[in-house]
């Protein structure tokens, strides 16, 4: 379950790689952009600027290189040229990379044009929640404590946490054990040891923790029609503490 070194430093090298991806969505314009256009821009960037593989594409016969939820859509949200951002609606991209065989894994939420002060202040707590997950990160500790961190924090903003879906370890695989709730117990589950990589990623919801899956069997939405929002990064155990292998260039911890 964990990983040599050497295997880390290829981690991180995908990450580094995907981390130039979403530097190259923070500079667009989203608004009347279809979520296939998104799609098909990473695709492109990933295979011919960065020479390496979308990792999604294939997997599970899923034909896309990312997931794009938008607004009540939680996760697993499919590209489509008649799915076009609007100015108001926020976003969610998560792309997977691979690069000499090993996987990096990360999302990022967006806000399209000028968003509502509601819709701005769950993706804040979102991301927030996710780095209350990193900073549990530590040898020694279990992933219930990540899982309580993550909880507390989006409880006591007045949201609620997907239950459904989880993070996992990640590497040459995708999805390798173990699954990492975003809810838990303090000083319960897998006690984190130092090499252990995996995705923290958790699914914020403005009401409901309630979620379904569409007739496409892919997408996942809320029941009550309100906004999701999620950011993830792939993190490895290190001696004291978490290393973000996924960190975007100036992106600091904001909690």
């Amino acid at each position: 379950m964990t990983k040599r070194p050497e295997e880390i430093a290829l981690i991180a090298e995908s990450g580094r790689l995907l981390a130039q991806v979403f530097s190259h969505l923070d500079r667009l314009n989203l608004v009347g952009m279809s979520t296939m256009q998104v799609n098909d821009l990473v695709d492109d960037l990933i295979v011919h600027e960065l020479g390496a593989r979308p990792a999604s594409k294939g997997q599970y016969g899923y034909a896309y290189a990312l997931n794009a939820s938008r607004n009540h859509v939680v996760c697993h949200g499919v590209p489509s040229a008649e799915d076009v951002l609007q100015d108001g609606d926020i976003v969610n991209f998560d792309i997977t990379l691979e690069k000499n065989g090993y996987i990096a894994d990360s999302s990022k939420t967006y806000l399209v044009g000028v968003v509502s002060q509601l819709a701005k202040r769950l993706v804040h707590v979102a991301y927030e929640a996710m780095w209350k997950g990193i900073r549990a990160v530590r040898p020694g500790a279990t992933l219930g404590d990540v899982g309580h961190a993550i909880e507390r924090h989006t409880r006591r903003n007045g949201y609620s946490i997907v239950r459904e879906y989880c993070g996992h370890g990640i590497g040459r695989e995708m999805h390798e054990p173990p699954q990492v709730l975003h809810w838990g117990k303090p000083r319960t589950g897998l006690v984190l040891r130092e090499g252990m990589v995996f995705t923290i990623e958790p699914m914020v919801n403005q009401g409901r923790r309630a979620v379904r899956t569409a007739e496409d069997g892919w997408t996942v939405v809320t029941c009550d029609g309100l906004l999701s929002a999620q950011f993830e990064h792939t993190v490895a155990v290190t001696g004291h503490g978490a290393r973000v292998l996924t960190l975007r260039p100036g992106e600091k911890c904001p909690v």
